[in-house]
């Protein structure tokens, strides 16, 4: 086997759904990286903290540390992974980044009612109060038997409750093509946790079996389900991404067959899910669309109720803001990222970014060098930076953002206390010797103790 082969197969391992597997060709691949056999770029100025792994969605199939790995081989910065409704991958990521030397971070995605926008539409598209939010540097989960665990456990209970009756009701209008939840989806990601687009992929699998992989049976099939001419499904077929979208607006999505509009207790509130990200010392995070759906469109006013609920953080998919086709659309969404970072910066708020990579076609980084995003790349990497430092030093020395010692050091300051971590996000990635140092800093750490040994 060729070296290219060796490494290409320690990759494909990287997927596998058993951590072993997985862990044993990370330490591999590290370890070929040391030793010079695998030359991988310096950290260059771009991160991504938005990667779905496969314990939600990940349009490649990617574990935790094929991302991980896959940052390092590019060069980022910084790399973060969110999955929705569960903290599954979080270990795993933040150990690979160790192994590496990379710098990763961990969250989690979710969705929320606001009892103050119960009538206006936010993030979530023909969906009014309800809106994505996420925790953002995440290192621990909520203690044990806390109110916060039950609300982290209700999340995922919840979502499997939605995929099981929008399930029951597309296989309704389906007929012949059924789904079986266990056996059918469940071993679609490894932890159990499926989304829509698991559902998607089966629905598109089950399809295919059914008729034995007769295309034009298939196509005769969809073609009547979609209510679209045979001829068109037929080219949809071959581009998976547009397919599924096509099923899933169809199906899924606000109109579809299965679709069912929710209400105030589909979603936990935003004062529940902002109790169990502080329980576990992390960011509240707003996610933010594009500022121009009636929840968002009065840029300040939606921030500032947000900061004083207890919002830390914004996150934001700058591809959406920038690289659009219509011009006349482009001109109002690029105006709006405008408004979104400015005001983040008037409030104090990190602000994290990425591209998601939950559906096939999207960009692996966003585009730094795009003219639209040159003014808003240092917003972008600094909000990386902070998150980063938060996370290194909660782990070692109990000196995280929202710590006893950060705030006995910065009080209500948000500016100095932001700086001190984007400091301490820009320095190289710490040795095991700094970490061990650094640990031993718990209970005494202030910043200039901090910042002095990681300088060193």
């Amino acid at each position: 086997m060729s070296h290219h082969e060796d490494q290409a197969a320690l990759e494909e391992a990287l997927n596998s759904f058993d951590p072993e597997e997985r862990g044993s060709a990370l330490e591999e691949l590290a370890s070929q990286v040391r030793s010079g056999k695998i030359a991988v770029p310096a950290p260059r100025e771009e991160v991504n903290l938005h990667y779905h792994t496969f314990f939600s969605f990940n349009a490649n199939n990617w574990s935790p540390s094929r991302i991980a790995w896959e940052g390092r081989k590019y060069g980022l910065e910084v790399a973060g992974v969110v999955d929705f409704d569960v903290l599954d991958g979080m270990e795993e990521f933040l150990s690979a980044g160790e192994l590496l030397g990379s710098k990763t971070v961990a969250g989690m995605e979710t969705r929320v009612f606001i009892k103050e926008l119960e009538d206006k539409v936010m993030s979530s598209p023909n969906e009014p109060g309800i809106a994505y939010f996420m925790a953002a540097g995440c290192f621990k989960r909520p203690p044990a038997g806390s109110a916060a665990e039950h609300i982290l456990k209700s999340m995922a209970e919840t979502a499997h409750a939605r995929n099981m009756a929008l399930m029951a009701r597309v296989n309704a209008y389906l007929d012949e093509v059924q789904l079986d939840y266990e056996p059918d989806v469940i071993p679609l990601t490894p932890s159990g946790n499926a989304t829509e687009r698991h559902l998607l992929a089966a629905y598109d699998r089950r399809a295919r079996q059914i008729f034995g992989g007769d295309v034009h049976r298939v196509a005769a099939f969809w073609s009547d389900k979609l209510e679209i001419p045979q001829a068109e499904v037929g080219a949809l077929i071959a581009d998976t991404p547009k397919f599924h979208e096509k099923i899933r607006s169809k199906l899924m999505k606000f109109g579809g067959i299965g679709y069912v509009s929710p209400d105030s207790g589909s979603f936990p509130t935003i004062e529940d899910a902002i109790e169990m990200i502080c329980s576990m010392c992390a960011f509240p995070m707003i996610a933010w669309l594009d500022g121009t759906n009636p929840g968002e469109e009065d840029t300040d006013a939606f921030l500032k109720l947000l900061r004083e609920k207890g919002v830390i953080a914004l996150n934001i998919i700058p591809d959406r803001n920038w690289n659009i086709k219509n011009p006349d659309e482009k001109a109002l969404k690029t105006r709006k990222l405008r408004e979104v970072v400015e005001a983040a910066g008037k409030f104090d708020m990190p602000i994290s970014v990425g591209t998601e990579m939950n559906k096939a076609g999207l960009p692996f980084v966003d585009k730094f060098s795009a003219p639209e995003l040159l003014p808003y790349v240092n917003d972008f990497v600094e909000g990386a930076r902070i998150f980063y430092g938060h996370t290194l030093l909660a782990r070692y020395a109990d000196f995280g953002y929202f710590s006893e010692g950060s705030q006995a050091a910065f009080g209500g300051d948000a500016a100095a206390r932001n700086k001190f971590y984007a400091d301490v996000g820009r320095v190289p990635v710490p040795s095991a010797e700094t970490r061990i140092r650094l640990a031993e800093l718990a209970g005494r750490a202030t910043p200039a103790l901090v910042l002095s040994m990681l300088r060193a």
